[in-house]
């Protein structure tokens, strides 16, 4: 079997509450106006580069319980090849946003990659957590993500086998974590002393990357916000799919914007998931002051 990009880590059964006005307190019920049952974590960037047009698996385990079979359906139905192991119960996480901020509660049993599917699937590229990098054969391009826990343990001390991935992408305080620095220019800098390239992500203010000495910023357009939920995980797909198509850095990181703020207009990150079609009719109808070439500073 081929496919082009593997995505691993965890997935989840994403069951998110829109419509609060407020959190619950403690022996409250308040209710929500509507439930979206959808793919979570690193799911959603495999969906979104379906929907871009590459052929992606996910080699997470999924349950055989009712959230798994509900995830596996939805996955297949997207093009999404299922490629982990089934186990006993799958990951679930409960999202409820309340204006533009969203609080979680997660249900996750430890897991780890078998590196063996890597082999089989024979990718062309592979998006991973820090700690999976070194499972990723020579061969295949490794872009690297970080969830808070390795960010945490990683702290000020990258491991040094992070060199061998192509890309590192991190939000902005994952990176601050990881350098010390609040500064996403600044922080995205010190990361590209130790991998090719390093993405740092800011949310409604756009991206920055850093390579060999320069660093990129790109701001975001504006659009109207319903759900940030997924919108950094289809910025690593919408980047992973510009650099697999040959796009210099300015350019694709341009693109993983575009594609990242498209998203937030929909509620949950894999309704916002835009198609290959729609993300090119993004990038022409957009304002020529957005999409100028990416702003660049040596030595920042």
């Amino acid at each position: 079997m081929n496919v082009d990009v593997v995505c691993a880590g965890s997935v989840f059964l994403d069951l998110t509450f829109e419509g609060l006005e407020a959190m619950p307190e403690p022996g409250r019920e308040h209710y929500a106006r509507e439930l979206h049952q959808t793919p979570g974590g690193t799911a959603i960037t495999a969906v979104g580069l379906a929907r871009l047009g590459l052929r992606a698996a996910i080699v997470a385990p999924i349950g055989r319980d009712i959230a798994g079979r509900t995830l596996r359906e939805y996955l297949e139905n997207e093009g999404v090849t299922c490629a982990g192991a089934t186990s006993d119960h799958t990951p679930v996480t409960v999202v409820l946003p309340v204006e533009r901020e969203r609080a979680f509660v997660t249900y996750e049993s430890p897991t780890a990659l078998d590196p063996s599917l890597l082999e089989r699937l024979r990718p062309r590229a592979a998006i991973v957590g820090l700690d999976q990098l070194n499972l990723v054969p020579a061969e295949v391009r490794a872009y690297v993500v970080v969830d808070d826990r390795e960010a945490e343990r990683h702290a000020h001390s990258l491991p040094g086998h992070i060199g061998r991935a192509r890309a590192l992408l991190v939000n902005r305080f994952e990176a601050e974590r990881l350098t010390g620095d609040a500064d996403p220019e600044v922080a995205a800098s010190r990361l590209a002393e130790d991998v090719p390239v390093a993405v740092v992500t800011c949310g409604g203010d756009g991206a920055v990357a850093a390579s060999d000495g320069i660093t990129f910023g790109v701001p975001a357009p504006a659009v109207e916000v319903r759900d940030t939920t997924g919108a950094g995980d289809l910025l690593a797909a919408a980047y992973m799919w510009g650099d697999l198509g040959g796009l210099p850095l300015g350019e694709r990181l341009r693109t993983a914007v575009v594609y990242a703020a498209l998203s937030v207009r929909a509620a949950t990150g894999v309704a916002g998931a835009a198609t290959r079609d729609e993300l090119e009719r993004a990038l022409a109808e957009l304002d020529p002051a957005i999409m100028q070439t990416a702003s660049a500073k040596e030595g920042a």
